[in-house]
């Protein structure tokens, strides 16, 4: 009888503690975590409506919570060890970086919580399923676009993301490999990294094109970025010197203002994954192995390029200013 009070006072307190962290663990639910590298970017929301759409198409639970910045790997490791100590059904993790996150990832998996990993990979393989953008065909495509924008020749800058981040480490080395595809282009910058926000992007940016200014512009011809943040702080560079429109860009993902810049010609072409279905297929993918069907250990949820002139066609439109209302409540 004390034994059972034990265990009755025991899943109070992980009821409880669900509760407290924004979701709820009713009895026979299944309860999943969604952890994104970062909570802040249009991506990561488009990614909690497309997990929040799974969710109530398949009556399970979802908690979401992650760190605010995408360079906090200590808040990501404690939110998945939190996670694993709380007892939930399952975890869909964004990993912020393909090291760090692999021990807390394993430990789970050893506890009895399975790991789906969604937008970037992580080292071992432990986990279920990879759900993710093809990144390296996102970074060849984007360097291909900026090759035929130029007419295969001229200078270009790349500006890294993060090290250590899995995704845009593969998008960065798919453009490179497209640049070496273009004899007549030459890559004058390729080792200089934004930073996890716009802010320290805009400052890189900054810096990073002050080396190649001349008296009525700049002296290189094109620029490649590899996710939001990077994308939005070298944009606001452009425009805050008057050089937007007037070198060619290709960033990486969607925002409103990404999307102007699109609009108005100061961004030629912007690589788009499709974090919506990411999301959703993150935790469609978790429900189904929790039920005991077969699922594929790597699924691919798309690329694209859109441009100025695709850009209004319904499938662009879709993903260039997806309605994340729905899903998403205020």
């Amino acid at each position: 009888m004390m034994k059972s009070a034990a265990m009755s006072a025991a899943a109070m307190a992980l009821l409880a503690g669900l509760a407290a962290c924004g979701g709820r663990r009713e009895a026979g639910r299944t309860t999943i975590a969604v952890i994104p590298k970062g909570t802040s970017h249009v991506f990561w929301q488009s990614i909690h409506a497309g997990a929040a759409r799974a969710a109530a198409e398949l009556n399970v639970d979802i908690v979401w919570r992650g760190p605010l910045r995408e360079d906090d790997r200590d808040s990501q490791v404690s939110e998945v060890e939190d996670f694993v100590s709380r007892g939930v059904s399952g975890i869909v993790l964004a990993p912020l970086d393909e090291s760090a996150l692999a021990v807390p990832v394993a430990s789970a998996v050893q506890r009895g919580i399975p790991v789906v990993i969604i937008d970037s990979g992580l080292k071992g393989e432990g986990y279920v399923s990879f759900v993710a953008t093809e990144n390296y065909q996102g970074g060849r495509l984007g360097g291909e676009e900026l090759a035929k924008r130029l007419g295969g020749k001229g200078k270009v800058v790349l500006l890294r993301y993060s090290e250590g981040s899995d995704s845009t480490n593969k998008r960065e080395q798919g453009f490179l490999d497209a640049m070496k595809a273009s004899p007549g282009i030459e890559v004058v910058s390729s080792n200089q990294y934004g930073g996890a926000d716009v802010e320290s992007a805009y400052k890189k940016s900054e810096s990073l094109l002050s080396n190649y200014k001349k008296a009525d512009g700049l002296v290189i011809d094109g620029i490649f970025c590899p996710n939001e943040s990077t994308s939005f702080g070298m944009l606001r560079v452009l425009q805050d010197d008057g050089w937007a429109g007037k070198v060619r860009f290709v960033g990486f993902d969607s925002s409103d203002n990404l999307a102007k810049g699109l609009h108005d010609g100061q961004i030629d072409a912007l690589v788009l994954q499709d974090p919506v279905r990411m999301g959703y297929l993150g935790v469609k993918t978790m429900v189904a192995h929790l039920q005991g069907q077969p699922v594929e250990k790597r699924i691919d949820t798309g690329v694209h390029v859109v441009t100025k002139e695709n850009m209004d066609t319904p499938e662009m439109k879709e993903l260039v200013h997806p309605d994340l209302s729905k899903w998403l409540k205020p």
